[in-house]
């Protein structure tokens, strides 16, 4: 048991100590830092710009101030201002940079506003979306003004439909608690997805690294193969927890300080404000059962390859299997309670995600949850016993090894031992 220790900690501390985990920990708390302060950075970034200017040519003389009030109330950081000289004049003003472009507003034959905007460039689309709001609720006041419809039929015209759902259950989640439980959920879906992917090809790089410097050929002599599969998996999981832990806490530190410019918009639609505890708790748990399921299958196809280059292929599968559960994950944000996602919520390979989405998203009785966390302790149990007769036959196989035939050579040397 000594011996699976210091396996166990020593592939945790060789990989804690390497220069792209610390790398890839650091640019990771820097991104979450950075998107936990976007209002601070962007404000710092505005402090000292001017706001965005406008030349307007208006050929008719009555619809540059109409246009410059309803700017106000479409975006008040976009300013107007009336240009006198021709479309020359006003195209040089552009490029000398004294505007950011410039709007010309006539009427059509049917005493309606048109306009041409041109710019330097037109990838930024919000500008001219601003204007051509403004205008066409112009056109529409306009419009009904020559059609005699009073201000008060206008707005019961464009007043939006009475709609009202509300759910029969009487323990039903209410359409602000699904808005809020889809945007945790896709970004915990994200998690969950990244990091199962990123850990398991770490442990099948491990195995394939160890045996194409011949190192294996020394433990396995000290150190049964399974011992050496299972402290492999436990220490780079120790490993994803440690990463794991300090991404959080950096996440968590960063918005406690910054709680008050968060309220509303993005951290507000994705749940952040209200986060149920049973929520992160099944995160939790189907974040770890994902990991050994993976981290199993991850062990016994890495200890089949002996070069590092063959180990991408071996994996592609297991990859593809995150990939298609992933994507089906994406597929129930939308439809939670179709069919198709609470059979293959079942399935052991796409539970971790499906069946969190259902859990997160949906009231589903507790059965479900424990028959589905019960056949994927299931499936990682028979991984386990039978990656461990791949895995010690295996690592004793050197050449070219790079075909899922290779398992039934591994299964035969195992029992040749």
């Amino acid at each position: 048991m000594n011996n699976f220790f210091i396996i166990l900690f020593h592939t945790y501390l060789s990989k804690l100590k390497t220069k792209s985990f610390l790398v890839t920990t650091i640019l990771t708390a820097v991104i979450m830092l950075a998107l936990t302060n976007m209002t601070n950075i962007i404000d710092f970034f505005n402090k000292d710009g001017e706001a965005d200017k406008v030349a307007v040519v208006d050929t008719t003389g009555q619809l540059f101030e109409p246009l410059k009030e309803q700017m106000k109330m479409v975006n008040d950081q976009l300013i107007l201002e009336k240009f006198s000289g021709n479309e020359e004049e006003a195209i040089k003003t552009v490029e000398e940079g004294k505007y950011k472009g410039f709007l010309e507003v006539s009427l059509n034959s049917e005493n309606l506003p048109v306009a041409s905007y041109k710019a330097m460039s037109i990838a930024d689309s919000s500008i001219p979306a601003d204007l051509q709001a403004s205008l066409q609720q112009m056109k529409t006041v306009m419009a009904s003004n020559q059609i005699n419809i009073d201000p008060e039929q206008l707005e019961m015209l464009y007043a939006p439909v009475e709609f009202e759902k509300s759910a029969l259950e009487a323990d039903a989640k209410t359409e602000e608690e699904l808005n809020q439980a889809r945007g945790l959920v896709y970004v915990l879906l994200f998690i969950i997805y990244f990091a199962v992917i990123m850990y398991a090809n770490m442990i099948a790089m491990e195995v394939a690294t160890e045996k194409s410097s011949r190192v294996m050929e020394i433990l396995i002599s000290s150190v049964s193969p399974i011992k050496q599969m299972f402290a492999k998996i436990l220490g780079i999981g120790l490993l994803s927890l440690t990463q794991l832990a300090v991404l959080l806490m950096v996440g968590y530190i960063s918005i406690k300080q910054n709680l008050e410019n968060m309220e509303g918009g993005f951290f507000e639609f994705f749940g952040f404000g209200n986060i149920a505890g049973s929520t992160i708790a099944y995160a939790v748990i189907f974040f770890i059962l994902g990991y050994f399921l993976y981290a199993t299958m991850a062990a016994f196809l890495g200890s089949l390859v002996s070069r590092i280059e063959d180990v991408q292929q071996m994996i592609t599968p297991m990859t593809m299997l995150v990939i298609a559960g992933f994507m089906m994950a994406m597929f129930g944000l939308g439809q939670p309670e179709a069919p198709f996602v609470k059979y293959t919520s079942f399935i052991p390979f796409f539970s971790p995600m499906l069946m969190f989405l259902r859990v997160g998203m949906l009231n589903i009785p507790f059965w479900e949850i424990a028959l589905s966390i019960g056949i994927l302790v299931a499936t990682i149990a028979f991984l386990a016993v039978f990656g461990a007769r791949v895995y010690r036959g295996g690592v004793l196989m050197y050449g070219k090894s790079n075909s899922f035939k290779d398992i039934k050579k591994a299964l035969q040397l195992t029992k040749n031992e």
